[in-house]
């Protein structure tokens, strides 16, 4: 670690590539990660790089472009970032966080950004003035050619940290997310948390729950999805992460009932992962561990992470001793 460094070859990517989607392909026996990438410029265009690996450790960048970039004019024109992969039936289905605005070099101070998107009359509707994150759907065969499905989150909230679900449960599309503005006594959390949604064709997730919020002194600020649930025979397993009082970025893990992932079966009551090393205690987000993506390879978990906003890295474990600690745990 870490496995992938910014690139100075490539001005897109020669500050920043982290926070990596993952895909373990069964036939060509090979990781697929799509990692987030950016370059110095002061508006901090954010796109997606492809890079694969044979092993799960040592990846080889495919291209000295990006795959995938914001559109012209779009939803997505600022910055796509945060990938999640899963896969249904031939396509692989991307979710991803994006504004319609570049984000500016959002870890100086506000004074020093000299960047804060297209400026706005000052009776826009203050969702658009503040340029909050929503989140879109990508679709792909082959991660070279994508087709923008649309925006899956309501551009009224700041909404970020979209996962799907692998299949559909009891006929429905399932998703995880976490929207900023859901909170108070009207919504049950007085903090930012992870909800669960249900749509009949994956784009209007209408009925909605409150999955998970804030419970231990670690994830105290907020909490939200990590990675696409991986489906095991004693429950969904999903690694969150929690920001605590330091700020600091830390991961845990729940296992979700198979048949209602709404369910908490079990949940870490400490995390399982955090902030160690010199890539990821120093970046352009200090103290950040934040997985995008998880693959199965033989038994052993590689959960891929960004490092403090600027790095990735890859930590590993047993998959059936981390489903029989959560099976220990407390909902």
């Amino acid at each position: 670690n870490p496995i992938l460094s910014p690139n100075p070859a490539n001005v897109w990517e020669s500050l920043v590539t982290t926070n990596p989607g993952a895909w373990y392909d069964e036939e060509k026996k090979q990781v697929l990660l799509l990692y987030r990438a950016a370059g110095k410029d002061v508006a901090h265009t954010v796109h997606l790089g492809l890079a694969v690996s044979k092993d799960g450790y040592h990846f080889r960048r495919v291209s000295r472009k990006p795959v995938f970039s914001p559109s012209k004019d779009g939803f997505d024109a600022g910055c796509i970032e945060d990938p999640r992969i899963v896969k249904m039936g031939d396509y692989y289905y991307i979710t991803y966080a994006c504004r319609a605005s570049a984000p500016g070099q959002y870890w100086l101070p506000m004074e020093k950004n000299k960047h804060r998107g297209e400026p706005c009359p000052p009776d826009y509707p203050h969702s658009l003035r503040s340029n909050w994150t929503s989140s879109g759907l990508a679709l792909t065969k082959d991660f070279k050619s994508f087709r923008r499905a649309g925006r899956l989150t309501n551009p009224m909230f700041d909404d970020r940290d979209v996962i799907l679900f692998p299949e559909k449960i009891d006929g429905r599309y399932v998703m995880i997310h976490r929207p900023m503005q859901w909170v108070g006594k009207k919504y049950g959390t007085e903090r930012a948390a992870m909800w669960i949604s249900y749509s009949d064709d994956m784009l209007n997730f209408r009925e909605s729950k409150l999955l998970a919020k804030n419970k231990y002194d670690w994830e105290c600020q907020k909490i939200g999805g990590s990675t696409p649930p991986l489906k095991t025979k004693h429950g969904w397993l999903l690694l969150y992460h929690g920001v605590g009082p330091d700020w600091y970025y830390r991961v845990g893990a729940m296992l979700l009932d198979l048949k209602d992932p709404s369910r908490i079966l079990g949940r870490t009551p400490d995390w399982i992962m955090q902030p160690e090393e010199t890539y990821e205690t120093k970046g352009l987000y200090n103290g950040v561990v934040f997985p995008c993506g998880n693959v199965v390879i033989d038994g052993t978990l590689f959960v891929y992470y960004g490092g403090a906003d600027q790095y990735v890295g890859v930590a590993t474990c047993s998959v059936d001793a981390l489903v029989k600690h959560l099976r220990k745990c407390p909902a």
